[in-house]
């Protein structure tokens, strides 16, 4: 466990002039930060302990500050309390999708060449994404951003840094503890730009574009978090839809294996 409390620095530092020892600090909490936004299923649920402990260990920093914040409802939390508030935010309301391309495009033809262009730089490294989730779901990019280091690795991130800073905002609206992780994330990457904000401020307004045409070439994937609602766009984030249950089952998909912390990521899957 030593190496959970090597030395790391602020986040503002530029993250391709880090130290070794920094960019394994760095790559441990992308995959913490990975995991966090995982649908907490039994795995996810019964590992909590272990995660805590090693959120505990990290080196001060604000990223670290985020996800102990959120570990303080996480761990001690029901797991069917878990489960029914990461299905509310995450899939029944498109405002906090974890989808980072639907951010840009929207559902239009931009969105199949953005999931396709990302599917191709993650086989351009070795590296294969579970069957059966799409390229951009944000656990995905944060486990290949981890294991292919902060210079390429990290580079889907920055693109998508307006989707995540909305994300952040759909989260911070709610109150939902999620919050916390999205804070730690965005605390690693360079900060927004007067640009990017007004861009964030237009799209929470506006939604992502639109296109009455379908969505190849990506191999006829379905687009949307597959065998999600869309609820009224009116519904305030945290309330719930009428007639939920209290669990509502997850769309089966293989999640990321779960990850021995401690360690130094492998360079490529």
């Amino acid at each position: 466990m030593s190496g959970l409390r090597a030395r790391i620095r602020p986040a503002a530092r530029r993250a391709d002039r880090l130290t070794p020892e920094e960019t394994e600090q760095r790559a441990l909490l992308l995959r913490l930060i990975s995991l966090f936004l995982q649908y907490p299923d039994r795995e996810l649920a019964d590992s909590r302990q272990a995660l805590g402990s090693t959120v505990s260990g990290l080196p001060p920093s604000p990223a670290a500050s985020g996800l102990a914040a959120f570990t303080e409802w996480f761990c001690p939390a029901a797991p069917e309390e878990l489960e029914r508030h990461y299905v509310e935010v995450f899939d029944l309301r498109r405002r906090s999708s974890l989808y980072l391309t639907y951010y840009l495009h929207g559902d239009t033809r931009r969105r199949g060449m953005a999931l396709l262009t990302l599917a191709q730089r993650y086989r351009a490294t070795g590296w294969t994404a579970a069957d059966g989730e799409l390229p951009d779901h944000l656990p995905l990019v944060l486990e290949y951003a981890a294991l292919a280091g902060p210079g390429a690795g990290e580079m889907p991130l920055r693109q998508h840094r307006r989707g995540l800073e909305l994300i952040r905002h759909a989260l911070d609206e709610g109150g939902s503890p999620y919050r916390h992780v999205a804070a730690a994330l965005l605390a690693l990457l360079p900060p927004a730009s007067a640009a990017d904000l007004a861009a964030v401020a237009e799209l929470a307004a506006a939604g992502p574009p639109t296109e009455e045409v379908g969505l190849d070439p990506y191999a006829g994937q379905v687009f949307s978090p597959p065998g999600a609602f869309t609820p009224p766009a009116a519904a305030p984030l945290g309330t719930g839809s009428p007639g939920a249950v209290p669990s509502p089952p997850r769309p089966a998909s293989a999640p990321l294996p779960l990850p021995a912390l401690p360690s130094r990521p492998e360079p490529s899957r």
